[in-house]
């Protein structure tokens, strides 16, 4: 299984990056390694608040990635893609880098008072998502995957912070496929 390296971007909360690198640690074995160094991006368009073009950081986050692992970055950055209004998150499928935004994850963005412990449950499922991604894991039909799609917080809410039954024995084919192992059908 490739090693994962978190890079927060800035001041990120430390339960939050805490949260994250446990539900990682679940799918990797070991927590994920920390390195500093989040890209600065461009906004993708001047709105208020500024969004972020999540593909040139995922392309920024590239610089400095070790080949053989992959770069998670953490932003309170909105996100969003040219033909997405907004991400809670982005990865290269099969690739070496990924990036999640808090900005959505947080109850304040819905006019809402915070709520920490929801905060950390949504980094970890969101984190799980788009390192499923990097891994090779496309969306999973069981709305209570971490890998199913989430167009809405309500979604991200409906899911679990791990993998289904399915989706860990493709992980784990996968893995064994890329030891050079044969894999039976």
């Amino acid at each position: 299984m490739k090693e994962v390296v978190l890079v927060p971007d800035g001041d990120i909360d430390g339960a939050v990056i805490g949260a994250v690198e446990t539900a990682l640690a679940t799918v990797v074995s070991k927590r994920p390694a920390r390195r500093p160094g989040f890209p600065t991006a461009q906004p993708a368009r001047v709105a208020s608040p500024p969004q972020y073009n999540s593909a040139g950081i995922l392309v920024a986050l590239t610089v400095g990635a070790a080949p053989d692992a992959v770069t998670l970055g953490v932003t309170e950055k909105d996100l969003c893609l040219p033909m997405l209004s907004f991400v809670f998150g982005h990865a290269q499928l099969g690739g070496r880098v990924a990036v999640v935004s808090l900005a959505r994850l947080r109850q304040e963005f819905y006019g809402l008072p915070p709520d920490p412990a929801l905060l950390r449950e949504r980094a970890a499922k969101e984190a799980l998502h788009e390192v499923g991604h990097a891994f090779g894991l496309v969306h999973c039909t069981d709305p209570e995957c971490a890998m199913s799609l989430s167009t809405g917080i309500e979604q991200v809410d409906a899911k679990q912070a791990v993998f289904c039954g399915t989706c860990r024995a493709l992980l784990g084919e996968m893995e064994a496929a890329a030891r050079g192992e044969e894999v039976e059908p």
